[in-house]
């Protein structure tokens, strides 16, 4: 029903129709998350063939019938994965200090003290630096490994529309020889 009433408000354009039901997905998504609270999940874990990094992850959501189904397990390997293979050390922005975001914008000020820029072009520059350090180290912010021009976070909100439940990454730990 959903997919028919998108392509009727996109005049049978299937792209567009995917854009609004990736909207409708995330305002879902957004719902669930304030509402209800997530005491079920798995510590999913994953070894890289080469057996020299490993990733422990402890993803949560509403149910245990929902934390045993293929999806969630699914989703849980494929976070597995990406944590793997793109080395994040948080797992959302709000995650990072402020000590740590201090400091990052002192080095980005000391690497452009003498580039003779005023002070405002130095500043949104620092501001870009810090947004890309943000996308690189927050989980939930980087482009998946899968599909580039999809953050991970809209991968979870995908899968929460499509589970019907709240799913939230609580922590992981990467190893690595």
């Amino acid at each position: 029903m959903e997919c028919r009433k998108a392509l009727e408000k996109s005049g049978d354009d299937i792209e567009k129709a995917r854009d609004i039901l990736r909207t409708w997905g995330k305002e879902v998504a957004k719902k669930k998350g304030a509402e209800r609270t997530a005491g079920q999940g798995l510590i999913e874990s994953y070894i890289h063939p080469n057996k020299k990094i490993g990733v422990l992850l402890s993803i949560r959501c509403e149910s245990d019938f929902v934390a045993m189904s293929d999806n969630f397990k699914n989703l849980s390997h494929e976070i597995c994965l990406q944590v793997a293979a793109s080395n994040p050390m948080f797992v959302r922005r709000e995650d990072i200090s402020a000590e740590v975001l201090e400091k990052e914008k002192e080095i980005y000020k000391e690497q452009m003290k003498d580039s003779g820029k005023s002070q405002q072009i130095l500043e949104q520059i620092t501001e870009g630096k810090l947004r890309k350090y943000e996308e690189q180290n927050c989980l939930l912010l980087q482009p998946w490994i899968k599909e580039p021009d999809k953050k991970v976070e809209d991968l979870v909100n995908e899968y929460i529309s499509k589970i019907g439940e709240k799913i939230v990454i609580e922590k992981f730990t990467r190893y690595e020889l």
